[in-house]
């Protein structure tokens, strides 16, 4: 990963989609720095949206109150976009097919909890649609990586898609990602194709589970706190920031709306 001053035409990109935990937020709180630089790349004019883990219920106030224009949720099943004074809903599954899956979710669960000393339930699973979040260090005493590694294999072993964030581990049934519902929601509602935002877009994070959205972009970031996952990052970003977490978003923030030297 090259240091972020070294990516001269930063200023060009015209927007950004950005992980939150740990990449926008610090420590799970949003910092006043962090939030500025979301509101100066949205005065900019830059095309923002969030692409989180996150469930529905966090999302559903994001994109309501955010400046964004839109946020990908639950790792990828779901967009929510808020326009024209309603709120846009677009799921991968249809309503009785999410309830049926979330019924499974709740069995499988109770397995790793037992299975898995010193995890539990995430706090937000109750405004959770799609997926089942088992928490590892965000309200519990930090467990190691190996044991999140254990509890994604658990998950797989039960048939679910199982992603690492930087508190969770994420498990739902289906093949889709956040990267798949990405390139939906810019079809659907910014009409951006994928080959234009692959060159004018930017992607931010800080983990594993956002290894596609690295590999969509030929200009991606990693904060400094993703060094924690060294070695297991397939593939890593292009461009790392000086500071970790919210810090480094708003260095990142800072550096897109520079303008290069000689320039008006």
């Amino acid at each position: 990963m090259k240091p972020l001053a070294e990516w001269r035409d930063a200023h060009r990109i015209r927007g950004l989609l950005f992980d939150i935990d740990d990449t926008l937020t610090t420590e799970g709180k949003l910092t006043l720095e962090a939030y500025a630089g979301l509101e100066n790349l949205k005065r900019a004019g830059r095309i923002l949206v969030a692409v989180t883990g996150r469930p529905a219920g966090w999302c559903d106030h994001i994109a309501r109150l955010w400046p964004v224009d839109a946020v990908v949720g639950e790792n990828g099943a779901f967009y929510f976009c808020f326009k024209q004074g309603k709120l846009h809903k677009r799921f991968h599954d249809a309503d009785e097919a999410r309830a049926l899956k979330r019924a499974r979710l709740k069995a499988i669960g109770e397995r790793i909890l037992e299975q898995v000393p010193g995890c539990a339930l995430a706090s937000d699973q109750p405004y959770r649609e799609t997926d089942l979040a088992i928490d590892y260090c965000e309200d519990v005493p930090p467990l190691p990586v190996e044991a999140a590694e254990r509890i994604a294999a658990l998950m797989r072993e039960a048939g679910l898609t199982a992603k690492l964030s930087s508190i969770h581990v994420n498990g739902w049934f289906g093949s889709y990602d956040k990267l798949a519902m990405t390139l939906l929601l810019c079809a659907e509602q910014l009409r951006i194709p994928a080959n234009l935002l692959r060159q004018e877009f930017a992607f931010a994070g800080d983990s594993p589970n956002d290894a596609p959205m690295f590999a969509a972009f030929d200009c991606s970031v990693g904060v400094a706190n993703i060094a924690r996952f060294a070695g297991s990052l397939k593939p890593e970003p292009k461009y790392v920031t000086r500071g970790a977490a919210g810090a480094g978003f708003a260095e990142l923030a800072a550096h897109l709306l520079a303008r290069p030297s000689g320039h008006g």
